[in-house]
């Protein structure tokens, strides 16, 4: 069974092959030319953390490509509470194609998945975010014009983005640099995984953010204090208060690197609204791409699964 759970048991190639297949959908897509290619195929997706561009862009998807999607809420799912996940795992996958679950702790994708009988997309986790690095990923071959000799520098916290991000990059051979405040940084667990997975292509890590964007094609960052953090934001925004990307801190970076986020954005704390909106920013169009490349996703799971 083929799940989308993280990017461990990816590699480039197989990365690499679903973005020209994300940029080929997005031209049919630009050209109104979308091809049924999923034509009577149910998305469930249940989001147990709010959304706009994760439901929107999957919902769309499945729509464009001729399928639908089924929208389930925390209160309407209730995994764990109305029924166990098992039991909730092995109904629904006799309703629908695929599921996509945007979570807090990354066991529940995981145990969903071992249970269910249709592929099972992580959505979002605590621990990664694999979705989002697909369309960054088609974001930089789009904006930098390649992918090959890139440099992806991560100005913020060491979080799910940051980790599923570290691995896409590093599997697909660009570079990649976490600049984040002491004690903020890629956690000993993940280290140990990223060099069991990526060991011919390491991160690096440098706490000087001017240092680090100074080598940078793209400067990307995420807010500083994730859902579930809130308790923690005024800690945050003390701690992250010297790696705001500004236009102090693009002056530091050569003169065509791009500037990405996930969104959404906390305007004035991680990023300020005039580089949000400035010439070097691709945060819009990669915002777009999510669908493009979640198409990709969703064909190869459903679509291709028996080829």
């Amino acid at each position: 069974m083929r799940h989308f759970l993280d990017l461990l048991d990816w590699d480039g190639a197989q990365i690499r092959k679903l973005l020209k297949d994300a940029a080929r959908l997005k031209k049919l897509h630009q050209r109104r030319q979308e091809k049924p290619l999923l034509a009577g195929r149910v998305l469930g997706m249940i989001f147990e953390k709010p959304s706009l561009r994760t439901r929107v862009s999957f919902e769309s998807a499945m729509i464009q490509l001729g399928g639908g999607g089924i929208f389930l809420s925390n209160s309407d799912a209730a995994l764990g509470q109305r029924e166990s996940i098992p039991d909730f795992a092995r109904t629904l996958s006799q309703y629908v194609d695929a599921v996509v679950l945007r979570t807090f702790e990354h066991s529940r994708v995981e145990e969903l998945a071992a249970h269910a009988s249709v592929p099972v997309i992580n959505g979002l986790s605590d621990y990664y975010h694999p979705c989002q690095a697909l369309g960054d990923l088609l974001t930089v071959q789009e904006s930098c014009g390649e992918l090959d000799g890139q440099t992806v520098v991560f100005v913020g916290d060491g979080n799910n983005v940051a980790r599923s991000l570290a691995l896409a990059c590093g599997k697909t051979g660009l570079r990649f640099i976490l600049s984040a405040p002491k004690g903020y940084g890629f956690d000993a667990a993940f280290k140990k995984v990223y060099a069991e997975n990526v060991a011919d292509v390491p991160f690096v890590e440098e706490s000087d953010p001017r240092k680090a964007v100074a080598q940078a094609d793209v400067i990307y960052t995420d807010v500083w204090t994730s859902m579930g953090q809130e308790n923690e934001g005024t800690k945050r925004r003390k701690a992250f208060a010297a790696f705001q990307v500004n236009q102090k801190l693009l002056d530091a970076a050569p003169k065509d690197a791009k500037v990405m986020h996930c969104l959404p954005a906390h305007r004035g704390e991680e990023i300020t609204a005039d580089v949000v909106d400035g010439p070097r920013s691709v945060v819009f169009p990669q915002a777009g791409n999510r669908m493009h490349a979640q198409k990709a996703l969703l064909v190869w799971l459903m679509a291709d699964a028996t080829k």
